[in-house]
């Protein structure tokens, strides 16, 4: 076999395996595994009546049509409601931390679940992209319900993510808190690959992102953050980030924050880990929160 051929089979066995491992890749980041709640990280895996508060189950339908159950929590008289948001491969229960201090405070709260294969097999998991219909569902759902109530949000991690999102572009929400969201996509993805696997930046990432992008139809500048969060002002926003959180880095919270435009703030919380900020300090954690939304909402 001359060095010619072994050179082309080198590059071509190479090029097989390069094209692989995106592929491989971009399939953990589209599709999800069906987990049971995990009781260390959300604390509260029951529905809302396990923490005394009266709730109803809803559902609400995205434009791109997925129906997709959520739990609605009134209070009599409530001038304002509080959208909680999950992240990644998590469900409803991220939130349910908060859920009792707000609606003690008088606020409505909707705690939603995005798409995930739990609803329906074959669905995937796009960062944000696709996710964006399901919070504006979720909006329409609260503005049909109440349309004199005024609306916060707050998410983790991914929800973080896509609440910026909408937030940006619906004026309809009034105020946003975001819990160790990502300022950027492939930098997550990439850090994330490198954590887990490591797999370097380059060559791999561009595949990664480009096998992302094509598989599921999402555009990758639009799930951005860092992008348009200025866009948000002068609507309030507040940032919290944990600085030993290892899935999403800290320096993500400060890139955020760095990017968004007044009235802004910003709680580093020394020792977070990722979206269990609760668990550092859970009367400060509480406390941080109902006083940013009794301040803007």
């Amino acid at each position: 076999m001359n060095i010619k051929r072994i050179s082309l089979l080198s590059l071509l066995g190479l090029t097989v395996v390069y094209f692989g491992v995106a592929w491989h890749f971009s399939s953990s980041v589209l599709y999800l595994e069906i987990r049971d709640c995990n009781q260390e990280h959300y604390v509260f895996c029951g529905d809302p009546s396990t923490q005394s508060i009266n709730f109803e189950n809803v559902e609400y339908t995205s434009k791109d049509g997925l129906t997709l159950p959520a739990w609605y929590m009134p209070v009599a008289g409530a001038t304002n409601t509080v959208l909680l948001v999950h992240g990644r491969g998590a469900s409803r229960h991220e939130g349910m931390r908060y859920a009792k201090p707000l609606v003690g405070a008088g606020y409505n709260v909707l705690a939603i679940d995005m798409r995930h294969p739990r609803q329906g097999e074959g669905i995937i998991s796009t960062m944000g992209f696709y996710e964006r219909n399901d919070v504006i569902a979720a909006l329409d759902y609260i503005k049909n319900r109440t349309p004199k109530n005024e609306i916060g949000i707050m998410g983790f991690s991914m929800g973080a993510a896509t609440s910026i999102a909408v937030m940006a572009e619906d004026h309809r929400i009034k105020t946003g808190v975001f819990n160790s969201g990502f300022a950027n996509v492939t930098d997550v993805l990439t850090e994330s690959a490198a954590r887990m696997h490591s797999l370097p930046k380059y060559p791999l990432m561009p595949a990664v992102m480009s096998l992302f992008a094509f598989r599921s139809g999402v555009d990758t500048d639009l799930i951005n953050p860092e992008s348009y969060i200025a866009k948000i002002s002068p609507r309030p926003v507040f940032i919290m980030h944990g600085t030993s959180d290892k899935t999403v880095g800290f320096t993500h919270g400060e890139r955020l924050f760095s990017a968004a435009q007044a009235p802004k703030e910003f709680w580093a919380v020394e020792g977070g880990e990722h979206t269990r900020l609760w668990q550092s300090n859970p009367t400060l954690a509480v406390n941080k929160v109902l006083s940013f939304f009794k301040k803007t909402l």
